[in-house]
């Protein structure tokens, strides 16, 4: 099962420019939606039965819920059905909202790259540091300055305190990518960079940071697509700590796909590791990590995976599970 827990209504959908709109999502009966931290994401289960991960665009923290969606071209049902079918009106059912991308609230500066619909998260972010009276800079990256969603609104919130929109647009005559490497070495000793994009964007970033020596403690990045291959390879056997149990996970098969055939309901949406709700804890045993969540150094602890994608390649596993 996923960790869908409650009925929402949609109050609202508006267009925020080319192909990108904005769902509202209010609580049924006056219910009142959890406040959310900056860089949150909530999980939706669509009236077409597909499952899909939205960042919360608020820039309050508080519901409704606002999801900013990119309709894309090569949709698979998720954002084309909610732009063509989902009306005001209809209850969607979501998860309670996960981060999975916080804000460093101390750091000097935090720098904000995003590609296209990336930009979501850190609107929050943005009017979070205003509050606390922080610095920022937003590098807003788009092919055409027609499909630069909530840029009206990020300027305002850049006026009303110490921020910095710089709009990066590819396409227009003189446009070029973006010079990632040119904005990681400026960085500060205490200021902290965000990326969140398509995964050419991404690898990019993540590489130029390594080569750049920034701490990982100041890297933060959020995927929304997964571009890696999930563990399928098996011949391992899991032990499940709680039950004493033990299943074999067979060649083809996934870790989340052999847990759910033996009849153990656990938590799961994306099943492509960007999301952290299959998140779980290792006892023993050597993970094999194909997620785009965590950082080098969980990784090295091996003290969690998520068993959506991710496998062994140590003969077994030993879950919390």
């Amino acid at each position: 099962m996923s960790d869908i827990v409650r009925t929402v209504r949609v109050s609202g959908i508006a267009w925020e420019a080319t192909d990108v709109f904005s769902v509202t999502l209010a609580g049924l009966d006056g219910d009142t939606l959890a406040p959310f931290d900056p860089g949150a994401h909530i999980d939706i289960e669509l009236p077409n039965g597909l499952m899909r991960s939205y960042s919360l665009s608020n820039p309050d923290g508080r519901g409704p819920y606002r999801l900013t969606i990119a309709r894309d071209a090569a949709s698979t049902g998720g954002s084309a059905y909610v732009a063509e079918q989902l009306r005001p009106g209809q209850t969607v059912r979501i998860s309670d909202w996960r981060n999975n991308f916080p804000l460093a609230e101390e750091a000097a500066l935090s720098v904000f790259i995003a590609g296209g619909i990336g930009v979501t998260p850190f609107v929050p972010m943005a009017a979070r540091l205003n509050a606390l009276g922080r610095r920022w800079r937003l590098h807003y990256c788009v092919r055409t300055r027609d499909r630069a969603a909530l840029l009206g609104e990020l300027e305002a919130l850049a006026s009303q305190g110490a921020g910095e929109i710089v709009l990066n647009v590819d396409h227009e005559p003189g446009g070029a990518l973006l010079d990632i490497r040119g904005i990681v070495a400026a960085l500060g000793p205490q200021d902290h960079v965000y990326c969140c994009g398509p995964a050419g964007m991404l690898d990019a970033f993540r590489t130029t940071t390594a080569q750049e020596g920034v701490e990982e403690a100041r890297v933060h990045f959020e995927y929304f697509k997964s571009n890696v291959e999930v563990a399928a390879g098996g011949g391992y056997d899991l032990v499940l700590s709680k039950t004493g149990r033990t299943v074999r996970v067979a060649e083809g098969a996934t870790i989340l796909e052999t847990l759910l055939a033996a009849g153990l309901d656990v938590p799961f949406s994306c099943e492509e590791g960007v999301c952290g709700a299959c998140e779980t804890r290792v006892l023993a045993g050597e993970p094999d990590h194909r997620d785009l969540i965590l950082s080098d150094a969980e990784r090295r602890s091996n003290a969690v995976m998520m068993i959506c994608c991710s496998g062994a390649k140590s003969p077994s596993l030993t879950l919390d599970l």
